[in-house]
This record gives C-alpha cells, structure tokens and sequence, in this order.
C-alpha cells in the first residue's frame, strides 16, 4: 500500500514548528532523519521504567534492560537479514568502518595486497581504509564514474584483474550522487577475481531506504548508523559474517568485551560481544528498536517506492529552474532520493541559506565527499533528501526559494 504521508507527518513532533513564519520543510534526511514519537517513547520508557545496566544484573531492571539491548541486536539482523551474531553496535557507521579498518585491514593486509575503493567515498568509508592501507604499505585502487554519475564497472574489472584486491570498501547509496550501486554484481566481481578478497559496505544511506538483504548482497560487512534511519543519534553497526569477526582482533577494549582478565593480560569474549567495550548504548538500542518497528510497518518496499516517487517530481521541479544543474543520474531507478544540485552562478551557501529563512531545510557543503567534489570540478553543492515524511506539497516552496536565491545574489 502506499505510505499515508499526513499520518505519518502526524509522529513527528518537529513538523509542527514553524520557523519565521514558514512552515517547516524538512529535506535533510540523508545527514540525520526527523525521529518519531514512537522512538522518543521506548527511550523514555528505558530511562523511566528499566533504567539500569546490561548482561551482569540478575534483577528485573537489568534483565528488562538487557533483553531491551539484546533485542535490538535480533531486531536489526531481521531489519538487514542477517546473524545476529554479527551484529557489533557502534556509535555510527563511522565507528563501524573503522572497526573493519583496525580490526581486519591492518591486521590482514601488506605490501602485496591491494584495496579497491571508489571515488564517491563517503569519508567515513574511506579514509580509515586508506590510512589503514598505508600503514601496512598496501596499494590502493579507486573506481572511478561515469558521466551520469555511475560506478564504471570496466575500468572496475581492469583493477580487479591481477588478482591482488584483497580487501575492498564501498558505498551502497552516495549520499550526493544518490547513486545506488549494484552491490552484488560488484561484490561478484571483487570475490571472482581473487576469493580470499573481503568486501565492507558503507549502508548509511542504503538501510534507511531500500530493503536490504546482507545475506542476498554476499558482502562481509555491512555499515549502517540509526541517526539516518529515524532512530537516536549515537548509535550504529557493523554487521558482518561472524567468521570475518572471528579473525579480527577488537581496537577497543575494556569491560564487558572480556572472557578473562589476568595481571598480565586479557582473552576475549565471544563475537560480537568482543567488540562492545564498556557500557553500551541502552536506551539509543530501544529507540533503534522502534525505529525499526516503525518502517516495517510501513514496509520498506513501500518505503522505496514512495521515495521513488518523491524523487521523480524533485527532479522534474528542479529542471523547471534556470541554472540548476543535477548531478548523479537522472533515472529514478538509479538513485536514492538525495538529490545535489549547483545554482549557475550563486554559492550553495546563499541557496541554503535562502531556503532557510523560508522554513526550507537542505544541507550545503562538500557532503564529506571532496574527492567526490574534486572529480564534479565544484567546490559544493545543494543537496535536498526526503524521507517518508515527505510529499510533493514540499517541492513549492523549495522551488520558491531557489529562485528567490536566484533573483537576490545574481543582482
């Protein structure tokens, strides 16, 4: 069925502000999503009701709050289909990468080795990989695009060919081009071309929207933060093949990530409990939890095709403006609903911040992306990213703005 977006809009308090006047547009999903009243609740239900720490208590409260924890871990294995056992949470999906870069790639990689990477690299996803690939003197390779903004899968081949990739890192969903990258195909083509190769996904931008199966992907490890995906801030994952977690030693230790404890030294816990130093995020793992509830009940293929849709009529509005200019591809089918697009003329700044005084809310910058930026020949772009929350009746006055920007700096 197709998502209600009144009732929706109805959950999140903050679509009841008005800023100066101006009703308030939200479209700036793809740096942190709005958060639901169910998700405030079950946080505020943890801090009311069972407010105490996890895995050692014996009492009510610390078992509720463990089964709180634990649940979310089950809760986002069935969200990605995927072992809960390889569910290690993070802080965001920043921490998870670098768990992979620490844990895995300094540990596994040398001199011989190469790492593929890509140019529409999120920063997370790729500067511990190549700080990680430098330290042990490993050789990096970039894939770079197409013209419309895609991964150019033959000059991938090309890279894979000698059989050196061992390790490789990249994004499901750019968050400027909005690209969706053929993930399995890719991954195919990096274990076909040496099978001992590991590949690590960047999903920040890909769990929020599209149904993902880790499983169906045949990835290794899977990064994914809940700030983009209507839950708390301060909480994220690296979901992975447990046996992958099972050759990599931890980059943060401490309590509770321990089997045994001597003078001299530690043994570790079992995966992925091996990962989670110290007292975890209880009550960010509730609100994850309902998160994830929330868009199952809208279902995520719905979740695709409503943001499908919004994306169609964001393009088709944009191109009604002189001087925008889109970048990443122009079929829906392509891409996700983050949209960067430059003003001919006029600095993504005065955009946004025109936008702003309207109640419009986008996000301007390099997105961290500026290998990114430097490959568009832009110093920035405008980026506009919807969510479920979102409909068309947002596109009038993101227009009006763009071209009240227009009409003021070009003077």
């Amino acid at each position: 069925m197709p998502i209600d977006v009144a009732a929706v809009r109805q959950r999140y308090p903050v679509l009841d502000r008005e800023l100066d006047g101006h009703r308030l547009v939200y479209l700036d999903s793809a740096a942190s999503s709005l958060t639901p009243e169910s998700v405030l609740a079950a946080m505020n239900h943890y801090y009311r009701w069972s407010r105490s720490n996890v895995h050692r208590g014996v009492y009510p409260l610390a078992e509720e709050a463990t089964d709180l924890y634990e649940g979310a871990r089950t809760d986002l294995a069935r969200f990605l289909d995927a072992d809960p056992r390889g569910v290690v949470f993070t802080k965001n999906a920043t921490e998870a990468c670098n768990l992979i870069a620490y844990g895995y790639v300094r540990a596994h990689l040398g001199p011989d080795d190469v790492l593929l990477s890509t140019v529409m690299e999120h920063h997370a996803n790729l500067v511990p990989f190549t700080e990680a690939a430098r330290s042990v003197g490993a050789q990096i390779r970039h894939i770079p695009l197409t013209e419309d903004g895609q991964l150019d899968l033959e000059v991938a081949a090309e890279l894979l060919a000698d059989g050196r990739v061992t390790f490789a890192a990249f994004v499901h969903v750019s968050n400027v081009l909005g690209t969706i990258n053929d993930v399995a195909r890719l991954t195919t083509m990096v274990k076909d071309a040496n099978d001992r190769a590991v590949v690590h996904v960047d999903g920040a931008q890909a769990a929020p929207h599209l149904p993902v199966s880790v499983r169906d992907l045949g990835v290794d490890s899977y990064a994914i933060t809940g700030h983009k995906l209507l839950a708390p801030t301060g909480i994220g994952a690296l979901v992975a093949r447990p046996e992958l977690l099972e050759r990599m030693e931890p980059f943060l230790t401490g309590g509770d990530m321990i089997r045994d404890v001597t003078l001299e030294g530690a043994t570790w816990n079992d995966v992925p409990h091996r990962f989670e130093a110290g007292t975890p995020m209880i009550a960010e793992a509730a609100g994850l939890s309902a998160a994830i509830t929330e868009l199952e009940a809208l279902g995520m293929d719905a979740v695709r095709e409503h943001e499908r849709t919004f994306t169609a009529a964001l393009l088709d509005a944009l191109g009604t403006v002189p001087g925008v200019r889109v970048h990443g591809p122009k079929d829906v089918d392509l891409r996700g609903s983050a949209v960067s697009f430059v003003l001919d003329g006029i600095h993504p700044h005065d955009v946004g911040a025109m936008l702003g005084s309207r109640g419009v809310c986008v996000r301007v910058g390099h997105h961290c992306t500026k290998p990114l930026m430097r490959c568009l020949e832009v110093a920035a772009t405008t980026r506009a990213s919807a969510y479920v929350y979102n409909d068309v009746d947002d596109l009038e006055p993101l227009v009006e703005g763009i071209e009240a920007a227009a009409a003021f700096f070009a003077r």
